[in-house]
């Protein structure tokens, strides 16, 4: 990874005969492209979403745009606002855009019907965890006939090229699909699971808190702490926040905290028979 200005970066993919494609997040950037696909020809634009099972979002998915020279001016405020993640830009070979569409058509659907789910490649959020996570030699397969490609990885600009430019099947494991989540990601899903949770099985506990403190930070808190103590499973968490809605002040006990000579595995199974032998207890 190089860190890059992306106008200069435009300059030398054009100086050595290349098409610069913009991959466009049409999504939240609407505007952007309706302003980007005026007056263009047809061959110089396609919607990814369009001739697959979700031509349905066709307009509101990605969408792969070949810039003339007048385009960089109607990009300046993309340019400079990275932080709305509106996509990434890409340069091809000249004439290459029908290769790389076929080539993010191929990866944009994952999973078998009826679990299928969109990869949102589009997102320059996850081409910077893939490229960060896969190995260089990894690299073809997922940027297929991208020569070059220039993005904003949360702090800065950034270009990677590809070391083997051109076309690939689509893996049978594909690599870029088991890129580890961000702690903020984790954290996100972690909060969103626990929330389902509480108000499928436990809404009125759930209002309860609410009208005590925030539920989201309560949330936050519960899940950092089952975090902490490696308890990952659905399981455990429904487990730690159920106890957790039966404790005063929704703080667990003392007698809870991981000991330092155990494991996550240990401590659970500690506390599962902490809860057991005070159920009996209760009822005698």
């Amino acid at each position: 990874m190089s860190l890059v200005i992306p106008r200069q970066w435009i300059d030398e993919q054009r100086g050595q005969g290349r098409d610069v494609c913009l991959v466009l997040d049409a999504q939240h950037e609407s505007e952007a492209r309706t302003a980007l696909l005026s007056d263009r020809a047809h061959d110089r634009y396609c919607s990814v979403y369009t001739q697959t099972p979700v031509t349905e979002l066709a307009a509101a998915g990605p969408f792969l745009i070949v810039l003339d020279s007048a385009d960089i001016a109607r990009m300046s405020e993309l340019l400079h606002a990275p932080e709305r993640n509106w996509g990434w830009l890409a340069s091809i070979a000249q004439g290459d855009l029908p290769v790389w569409l076929a080539h993010w058509r191929a990866r944009c659907l994952v999973g078998v019907s009826p679990n299928r789910a969109l990869y949102r490649f589009q997102d320059n959020r996850v081409l910077t965890r893939a490229l960060g996570h896969l190995s260089a030699d990894l690299h073809p397969a997922y940027l297929g006939p991208a020569i070059s490609v220039c993005y904003w990885q949360g702090e800065q600009w950034a270009s990677v090229d590809n070391p083997m430019p051109g076309e690939y099947p689509l893996p049978i494991v594909a690599p870029w699909l088991n890129v580890p989540a961000t702690n903020s990601q984790r954290a996100a899903i972690c909060e969103a699971n626990a929330l389902r949770f509480l108000m499928d099985r436990h809404q009125h506990a759930c209002l309860l808190v609410a009208q005590k403190q925030p539920v989201s930070q309560w949330l936050s808190q519960q899940c950092e702490l089952a975090t902490a103590w490696g308890w990952d499973a659905p399981e455990q968490l429904e487990f730690l926040l159920v106890h957790s809605l039966k404790s005063p002040g929704y703080e667990l006990p003392v007698q809870w905290h991981p000991h330092p000579e155990e494991n996550s595995a240990e401590h659970f199974q500690r506390v599962s028979h902490i809860t057991i032998l005070s159920s009996t207890q209760g009822a005698v």
